[in-house]
């Protein structure tokens, strides 16, 4: 029996301290409008949490953070996972589908001094200082643009990381998401937050996905309301480009994307960029599209605390290199499109089927044609740099780190 049958929700979550704020914001969201809904949390430890004697790359392994949540949706032991977006792949297991993305935070990182260096920034810092990240993306970018800083790998949840730092034996400073530290209701630990034109983020970073069976009606309708439009056309980029590229976890990838009006319009920019290991190489690329219209929702609070600074988000200047927008299938044609594709007797379901963007479920509060702009610009991203060679450079890395995990596992 299933808990659809009765008035239980089961949710599933890691066991860390920032999983659970996240989680109970979804549930606390959730209960405002559903008050005669019971919550229950169902906690699990997943293989990136088990392992922290390894760098994340080097493991070997996909869906780190998300594996063992998802068979659990699979074997329906939980009903919806709260996840970083961030952590989840743009391919998602056949089944399931993200059923709502909650309004992002701030995307981007911050530097996290130790206290006696509290007044420096990347730049002043004496040069061997060791910064602790377990990012790809952040080692490469700081490698490029702070050569006489080291940077180390560091493992464990935050309150594991600021206990390192705080210790004084190892790291002058670590890069976190800022996002993270504002949920903790840690936000004056951040010594800066980096501007993307320095540091671009992980794409979906700041977001919260929920994840979902794909066939759950009842739980898609019941998370519809929370997918915030603004966030799920910024993401559904981001998520596109990383898709086409090919990169995560196996090679340095980074975005930025905003979404802001232009005369009459809305124009959706985004900036995306690969870098080699050492950060000598770098490959970037800017685009935007405009809209006629975007159907906004209510605001959602995200962050537990009531600072809300992290929601000025700093934003590099005006892309010089803008696409105009692309001739696309209308709504109408589009709904014709699926019509034609598919055979025999069709009903109004069929009509009605939802449609997954890189593991979004199709937002009923967006026009369809926008999705499809989305979809589409962060495709048109990943192939203008891979004309200007990102696979290759991705490639090197992959081979790197694949050779060091076969070195380790041996």
């Amino acid at each position: 029996m299933t808990s659809e049958a009765s008035n239980v929700i089961r949710v599933g979550s890691r066991k860390s301290e920032l999983a659970l704020i996240q989680t109970n914001f979804v549930i606390d969201s959730l209960k405002k409008i559903y008050p005669d809904k019971e919550f229950t949390i169902v906690t699990m430890t997943t293989l990136g949490d088990r392992i922290l004697d390894v760098s994340l790359p080097k493991i070997g392994e996909k869906s780190l953070f998300t594996k063992d949540l998802e068979d659990a949706l699979r074997n329906n032991t939980v009903d919806f996972v709260v996840h970083s977006l961030k952590d989840l792949p743009t391919t998602l297991p056949d089944g399931l589908a993200i059923g709502a993305v909650f309004e992002r935070e701030d995307p981007r990182d911050a530097l996290v001094l130790r206290e006696d260096l509290k007044d420096n920034t990347l730049s002043t810092l004496p040069a061997g200082s060791v910064i602790g990240t377990s990012s790809l993306r952040r080692t490469a970018q700081l490698r490029g643009s702070y050569p006489q800083l080291s940077v180390v790998d560091v493992r464990g949840n935050l309150n594991t990381r600021l206990r390192k730092l705080d210790s004084g034996q190892e790291y002058s400073a670590l890069l976190l998401a800022s996002a993270g530290l504002q949920r903790m209701g840690w936000g004056h630990r951040v010594s800066k937050v980096l501007p993307c034109s320095e540091m671009m983020y992980a794409v979906g970073q700041g977001a919260l996905a929920v994840e979902c069976r794909a066939d759950n009606a009842d739980i898609l309708k019941m998370l519809a309301p929370f997918n915030h439009p603004e966030t799920y056309c910024r993401v559904l980029a981001e998520r596109s480009f990383l898709k086409t590229l090919g990169g995560g976890c196996s090679a340095p990838v980074g975005v930025s994307t905003r979404l802001k009006p232009f005369d009459s319009q809305f124009k959706l920019s985004i900036t995306g960029g690969v870098w080699s290991l050492d950060g000598a190489t770098k490959i970037d690329h800017s685009m935007d599209q405009t809209f006629a219209q975007i159907t906004k929702s209510h605001k959602h609070k995200l962050s537990p605390t009531e600072d809300t600074g992290s929601k000025k988000v700093k934003l590099d200047e005006d892309n010089d290199n803008g696409n105009t927008e692309n001739d696309i299938d209308n709504p109408i044609e589009v709904i014709n499109k699926r019509i034609s594709e598919k055979s025999g007797v069709l009903n109004c379901e069929d009509i009605e089927e939802n449609q997954i963007y890189c593991g979004l479920t199709e937002n009923g509060n967006i026009p369809t044609d926008v999705i499809i702009k989305c979809d589409s610009l962060g495709q048109d991203l990943a192939n203008a740099l891979i004309s200007k060679g990102a696979l290759e450079v991705m490639k090197v890395s992959q081979d790197f780190i694949r050779s060091s995990t076969v070195a380790k596992k041996s």
